[in-house]
């Protein structure tokens, strides 16, 4: 049976691990509504964008001269898979998630044969991948998110998946990453980058006439769309962290709480355990005089 003294000690050292939590809940909460602001505006130009790429797609895809991002390199042999995660933790499954998803996706490529490179854009992510396959890693991205997202991270991080693309370093890439749905619901999303995934309802009735040309159209604006499609998903990414980090401060704060009562009651039990001993004691000693 525990001390006096160390149910004291255990008590305050609770308390200290619940103010700690209970600050970085309000810290997170904070930062999660600049941040869920900043996903959910990017939505509307990087879906607009998406969609308006896809109508233009459905009529050059499979045409001779298209866009290499457009018809991809006519193999799927190799793949890069752009892992992004956060450089922290403390965030309940949010990176474990991620990582998990990318494991699974990792697996099932080389089980069909496939060749499988990785892009880890996250500390976190960078970690596990060099634990389970360091040998497929080809680069790596860390430095970035330190206050807010900025467009310049995401297109240095497109640039690189580009420059590899250009020199025919893979086939297909796929990157993985959390959507933001509420500040307790993150859905990991895989999303297809290269080659641009064409819709099936791409494709109208209706003709139109670009200026300059369709494919001369897309050669500039699927580079610039894989920098949105980035952005977004690093903006995604940033309030899902923040909103599975107030989640779990917020868990952990309840937690320390619960165990604080119960140390207490434990505490006051055998405080009044000894002094219902020293009674007896005294009582006893009284009475054989």
């Amino acid at each position: 049976m525990p001390s006096l003294k160390e149910f004291r000690v255990r008590i305050a050292s609770v308390q200290s691990t619940k103010k700690i939590t209970s600050a970085m809940k309000m810290v997170a909460a904070s930062k999660l509504r600049r941040a869920q602001e900043a996903a959910e505006a990017a939505r509307p130009y990087a879906e607009r964008m998406e969609r308006m790429l896809g109508n233009l797609a459905g009529a050059s895809a499979g045409r001779q001269g298209a866009s290499k991002m457009l018809a991809g390199t006519g193999k799927d042999d190799v793949h890069l898979v752009v892992v992004m995660t956060a450089n922290r933790g403390l965030a309940g499954g949010f990176n474990s998630n991620i990582i998990r998803s990318a494991r699974t996706l990792i697996r099932e490529f080389i089980e069909q044969g496939k060749t499988v490179k990785i892009l880890a854009v996250g500390r976190k992510g960078r970690d596990a991948m060099r634990r389970d396959y360091r040998d497929l890693i080809v680069g790596e991205m860390t430095e970035f998110g330190r206050k807010t997202v900025a467009f310049s991270e995401a297109a240095e991080v497109a640039g690189r998946v580009t420059d590899m693309f250009n020199a025919g370093e893979f086939d297909v890439a796929t990157m993985i990453y959390a959507r933001f749905k509420s500040a307790v619901t993150q859905i990991v999303t895989r999303q297809q980058i290269i080659p641009f995934p064409v819709p099936q309802t791409a494709a109208s009735d209706v003709v139109y006439d670009y200026e300059p040309s369709d494919d001369e159209i897309l050669a500039e604006l699927l580079p610039r769309n894989l920098a949105i499609q980035t952005f977004r998903a690093m903006l995604e990414n940033g309030a899902s962290f923040y909103g599975a980090q107030m989640a779990a401060m917020d868990s952990a704060t309840r937690n320390a709480g619960e165990m604080i009562n119960k140390l207490t009651l434990r505490y006051n039990r055998q405080r009044q355990a000894m002094i219902t001993k020293e009674l007896i004691e005294i009582i006893s000693g009284a009475e054989a005089v």
